[in-house]
């Protein structure tokens, strides 16, 4: 999408700009915005200088105002004068992500903006992200911290080997691809309980493991079971999560192979 590799096959357009069609390349770029994995040092240059220097490539040449509100929205502004070469790893990522949205672009990629971070950075980074796509902006996020993906991402794709095995609606896909898992524990030992359940998964004095689809409500749980609600003394629910989808569809991919 960046130009960096020429495709083998196929066709690619950004908003309606065809990016192997000559004269729209400029145009699909943009509306582009790049932030590699790789952190890259620009040496001697300033922060701020970095910022002029992107604005001008792109045609910006009276660009201050976009520059001083990512540095401050960034936490850059009082680095604004440093050499890039003083800044943290963590300064000089955020610079990254200041370069690709200089030109306010429609669609942003991001290619594991968080990988070696530190937890506060992570944190903000998200907050500017979810920022980003509430004004409109599309952004593809390439992780493989599925945590992050599953907080941020509006629609999921898993990708193994090269092949696109599973797209959708993030909150679809946990849906379709997990399970619940619930614990109950007793006051005293079951009595009464349906043993031969598909849903329960084990029995260990007075406690019951049950694993069900996130289709299927507690209650219906409860009542195929035969628990007596006045029995229980404590219940546990744990939602299925995007690294559960994951590895369900990995999971069934190798099955079908």
């Amino acid at each position: 999408m960046v130009t960096l590799e020429r495709p083998s096959h196929g066709e690619i357009s950004v908003c309606g700009h065809n990016l192997l069609g000559g004269s729209e390349v400029k145009l699909a770029k943009a509306e582009l915005g790049y932030v590699p994995q790789e952190v890259i040092n620009h040496g001697y240059f300033s922060t701020r200088e970095i910022l002029q220097f992107y604005s001008g490539y792109l045609g910006l040449l009276n660009n201050n105002k976009r520059i001083d509100y990512l540095l401050e929205r960034l936490a850059l502004y009082e680095h604004r004068d440093k050499k890039v070469k003083q800044l943290s790893g963590g300064m000089k990522r955020r610079l990254m992500i200041a370069k690709a949205l200089v030109h306010s672009p429609k669609v942003l990629l991001l290619d594991e903006p968080t990988a070696g971070v530190d937890i506060e950075l992570r944190s903000s980074l998200w907050e500017f992200v979810k920022e980003l796509r509430a004004e409109g902006t599309t952004v593809l996020l390439t992780t493989h911290y599925l945590e992050e993906a599953e907080e941020l991402c509006d629609r999921i794709g898993v990708i193994d080997h090269g092949r696109l095995l599973k797209l959708g609606q993030t909150s679809q896909l946990i849906s379709d691809m997990t399970f619940r898992r619930m614990l109950i524990t007793l006051k005293d030992q079951p009595r009464s309980i349906k043993t031969e359940s598909p849903h329960l998964k084990s029995i260990d004095g007075k406690e019951l493991v049950l694993e069900f689809s996130s289709h299927l409500s507690v209650g219906q749980i409860i009542d195929d079971i035969g628990v007596d609600l006045n029995n229980v003394l404590d219940l546990q629910l744990r939602e299925g999560s995007l690294e559960d989808a994951f590895i369900r569809i990995l999971d069934q991919d190798g099955k079908e192979v």
